[in-house]
């Protein structure tokens, strides 16, 4: 697979729900945070959305779509000073592909949901996903939204097949909105996804998610990108954030969680899958990323 359809599949979508809103005069809407993802599409209308501890709001119009990685909370708004309704309580009111009004509807309408995962450390995963997707641009958003619109559906008016559907549908909703914010901004952002738009740093990636457990080096890593392995480190780090060792360690980690919770792979085999040829130096590695041992991370999974 290709690193996007990697770290989707260790996130493991697991469940979706999406619904219409209808608000009219002052209103304001509190989302908790959570370990999914949401997005948003406005059809009229106009609002603010203000994630939590973001210095400014973001003033969506009709048209806009926005996808947001878990982890933190926000408010969607057409008034900052209107009184807040708990989102977690107000949208379940009506049934999923549905549209909730809310103080009678009128002035802004739009669509939107979330995607949940059932992956170990989703939320390690999610934080290497950008924490606000904002797609303007006029050629992408009708797809978008048609897409929307499209599951919406099938969540309304179920027919034979509609639960298969909905899912492949709610999957490549989320794959073509990280596409096209790969798209418009990879030329000046820093991150393992916008790196996906170099085609060196993307081979590289890609290798280092094919074959987790080989001996890789600076040298055998600058090879793939076909660079020297001075000018590859100081390329990849500046690309993706990060040394290019610091990511393929914690790119093995992530394996490993997942076959120690899923898998249900014992440790001595889970180490020479990642490429460590002993229990102790994987264990080290993985306390050192992952916060606890591997041992007693496969008893808590098992649990």
């Amino acid at each position: 697979m290709d690193p996007l359809s990697d770290i989707l599949s260790l996130l493991k979508p697991a469940s979706y729900g999406f619904r219409g809103l209808d608000a009219g005069g002052d209103w304001a809407l509190a989302f908790g945070a959570d370990d999914s993802i949401r997005c948003y599409a406005i059809q009229s209308g106009s609002c603010w959305l203000a994630l939590d501890q973001a210095a400014e709001p973001v003033r969506l119009a009709a048209g806009d779509f926005v996808l947001m990685s878990g982890g933190k909370g926000y408010r969607l708004y057409s008034a900052a000073d209107a009184p807040l309704t708990d989102a977690f309580r107000f949208f379940p009111t009506v049934a999923a592909g549905e549209t909730a009004v809310l103080n009678s509807g009128g002035d802004v309408s739009g669509m939107g949901g979330y995607f949940g995962f059932e992956g170990m450390h989703a939320e390690l995963l999610l934080a290497m996903l950008p924490p606000l997707v904002h797609i303007r641009a006029e050629a992408h958003k009708a797809a978008l939204r048609w897409s929307i619109e499209r599951l919406m559906r099938e969540l309304r008016e179920p027919q034979p097949g509609s639960t298969l559907i909905a899912e492949h549908l709610a999957q490549a909703l989320l794959i073509e909105a990280l596409r096209l914010h790969l798209a418009e901004h990879s030329r000046h952002s820093t991150g393992w996804l916008f790196a996906l738009a170099d085609k060196q740093m993307r081979a590289v990636i890609a290798a280092m998610h094919a074959e987790p457990g080989r001996k890789w080096t600076l040298e055998t890593l600058a090879k793939v990108a076909g660079m020297s392995r001075s000018s590859f480190a100081l390329r990849f780090k500046d690309t993706v954030g990060e040394p290019a060792m610091a990511y393929l360690t914690r790119w093995r980690m992530m394996v490993a969680s997942d076959r120690l919770a899923n898998g249900g792979m014992p440790i001595a085999l889970v180490a020479p899958i990642v490429g460590y040829e002993s229990e102790s130096a994987f264990g080290a590695a993985f306390k050192r990323v992952m916060g606890y041992p591997p041992r007693q991370f496969a008893k808590a999974a098992a649990t």
